[in-house]
């Protein structure tokens, strides 16, 4: 699919109704990241109570096809079961489904997305909540608070409940941020509010059930 054909999907007569049509869409796309080998799918089940949004994936997550199976994720779903959040009935993906990365010798290393490449994402991602239709849909850092707001967010001074236009929403750092504190006392400190984060979502999230497992 050229990138014309690619930007022409992203405005269909008839939205697709299921993830399965919907990650069609995304895989027959070139990615936006030059190298990247494929779009890593959200995970989960849909209606499922909650919904965690982070920025990308990451290499382990591309080599993987799997969403939040990197340090930082191992650390999210290990946070996620101390709050009691099940990760496997909460539903996980990113603003943007591929890995953007510069190539430093065999490494690749992680690049943030541009607000354009956000903004392109959007469709999808939004597309993609209305079909997972989640209680309460988590930004992970501000990447997935601006995909999520269609704009800039503050991520300190806006940390907490936050609505998304409809959407009962909750905004938190990036457990990723967490793996970056050099300091071990800041660092549990860190970690120590990122599970009150958690604990809260918990609560706003309720005990609903999920309907049915995704289609991958």
């Amino acid at each position: 699919m050229t990138l014309g054909s690619a930007e022409a999907a992203l405005n269909p007569k008839r939205p697709p109704r299921t993830l399965a049509a919907l990650n069609k869409i995304i895989a027959a796309s070139p990615p936006l990241a030059p190298g990247a080998e494929r779009p890593v799918f959200g995970e989960g089940p849909i209606g499922a109570a909650v919904a965690l949004v982070g920025e990308q994936p990451g290499d382990v997550e591309e080599i993987e096809g799997r969403p939040f199976v990197g340090p930082a994720g191992k650390l999210l779903r290990k946070l996620m079961e101390d709050a009691g959040i099940k990760p496997e009935r909460s539903y996980l993906t990113n603003a943007v489904k591929h890995f953007k990365f510069v190539q430093r010798g065999k490494r690749r290393l992680h690049q943030r997305p541009t607000a354009g490449e956000i903004e392109r994402y959007r469709w999808w991602l939004n597309l993609e909540l209305d079909i997972v239709d989640p209680k309460v849909v988590v930004a992970l850092g501000a990447t997935a608070a601006r995909a999520l707001a269609g704009r800039p967010v503050p991520i300190e001074a806006n940390r907490g409940p936050y609505m998304f236009d409809a959407r009962q929403g909750y905004i938190t750092v990036h457990p990723s941020a967490l793996l970056r504190i050099p300091e071990q006392d800041a660092r549990r400190a860190a970690r120590a509010a990122f599970l009150a984060d958690l604990k809260r979502i918990k609560a706003l999230a309720g005990t609903r059930a999920p309907k049915r497992a995704a289609r991958r």
